[in-house]
């Protein structure tokens, strides 16, 4: 009678470390994707050295009607927050917030946003130098595009995002609209952050390990993006 046939333990180990491997680099390349907050455009609602989980699904493209149906994919709205090809150099990734979508017209008057001719309500903005509260005071040579901007009409297929921290931000009020296949996906948490900007570096053991404990931003771990 002959034995029943069984994996030795070698190779056991082998396929699951295959199988574990060719799952990361599924998930790696279809699913999520590591992203590192290196600036501070996006304050105070991203910090430097906040390093986001990006949903690279919630995007994808769906040829027919029964995909988006089955699959958990959405159309990009207002105020999603979004890794994308920066569209002067694709090889770099940035990241911005979804102000205007295809078709609306945007406008800035004196850093207020306003899209279709109407005012919009953006509590997670920070200024450098806050709107005037009478725009006919501003300076006469101050009409940069950092106050003032359009109106413009967004083409079809494309966006227009902006930073939040809006005086420090490069983003479509320089480079232009953002084509839609440029978006690679919608940040979802902060998985980890460390404090960079007040880092020191230094020799002494004991203030590097100080460091590994105090310099982490322990409240910020599993934040929601929003």
């Amino acid at each position: 009678m002959n034995k029943p046939y069984s994996k030795s333990t070698v190779r056991e180990y082998f396929e699951s470390i295959v199988i574990a491997v060719i799952l990361a680099l599924f998930v790696r390349t279809f699913a999520v994707q590591a992203f590192k907050i290196p600036t501070g455009s996006m304050e105070n609602s991203l910090l430097v050295g906040d390093h986001l989980l990006v949903n690279k699904f919630v995007f994808a493209p769906t040829e027919f009607d029964f995909e988006a149906m089955l699959l958990p994919t959405r159309k990009i709205t207002r105020g999603n927050v979004v890794v994308f090809k920066y569209p002067d150099d694709p090889s770099r990734d940035f990241i911005k917030r979804v102000i205007g979508l295809p078709g609306e017209t945007i406008e800035l008057q004196n850093k207020n946003v306003y899209i279709d001719g109407n005012v919009l309500d953006e509590r997670y903005t920070k200024f450098l130098e806050l709107p005037l509260e009478d725009p006919s005071k501003q300076d006469q040579n101050n009409f940069g595009v950092r106050r003032q901007y359009g109106p413009v009409t967004i083409p079809a297929k494309q966006y227009f995002v902006m930073g939040d921290n809006r005086d420090n931000s490069q983003d479509s009020r320089y480079w232009g609209f953002l084509p839609r296949e440029y978006i690679k996906g919608q940040a979802m948490l902060v998985y980890w952050s460390y404090d960079v900007k007040s880092e020191r570096r230094s020799e002494n053991i004991a203030s590097q390990l100080k460091q590994l404990f105090t310099k982490p931003r322990w409240k910020r771990l599993f934040h929601q993006i929003h």
